[in-house]
């Protein structure tokens, strides 16, 4: 890993360009208890070791676990809720459920088909957002919407599809 670092490092200074190590973070990911130190560097200088990284919104943790992502994006989707609701008080229900489909929902949905939390506390919390969503938009306990569970499941089937079909995203 360390000869492609250099080669990287190598091809930047040749092509005018600096990369900067420490924006960088080297994560391990594994089960495994592992506790040697990652010791890379591009240049002169260390890339830091970190427990997560976030690429492309999804936050990745070096134990695979979901658990930092399922709480950033129930914050994050508790948060756009909050506003709405603050803002739409009085509003009517059309005007609750499309504020809800384009501010919350994309949230809670954003990569599903990419990561699924299985522990049951996760499922739950991110249950309670649309739930709270639903309530307030349809005055009411229960509401037509498909659950959260249910949409992340078509969206795999759906990328799978696309993966086996060799569709574009």
């Amino acid at each position: 890993m360390q000869e492609d670092l250099d080669r990287l490092g190598e091809w930047a200074a040749e092509n005018a360009m600096k990369i900067s190590p420490s924006k960088c973070k080297a994560v391990r990911f594994t089960r495994a208890r592992v506790k040697n130190p990652l010791n890379y560097a591009v240049g002169d200088q260390l890339i830091p070791e970190a427990n997560s990284c976030k690429y492309l919104g999804i936050i990745f943790r070096s134990d695979l676990s979901w658990a930092d992502h399922v709480n950033y994006t129930v914050k994050k989707a508790w948060k756009a809720l909050h506003f709405i609701m603050r803002i739409l008080k009085k509003g009517n229900s059309g005007t609750k459920i499309l504020a809800d489909t384009t501010l919350v929902r994309p949230i809670l949905e954003y990569g599903a088909a990419r990561w699924v939390p299985y522990r049951e506390g996760q499922i739950c919390a991110l249950d309670r957002v649309q739930k709270k969503a639903a309530k307030f938009a349809y005055r009411m306990t229960e509401s037509n919407w498909e659950t959260l569970s249910q949409r992340r499941k078509i969206s795999r089937i759906c990328a799978l599809f696309k993966a086996y079909s060799g569709e574009r995203a």
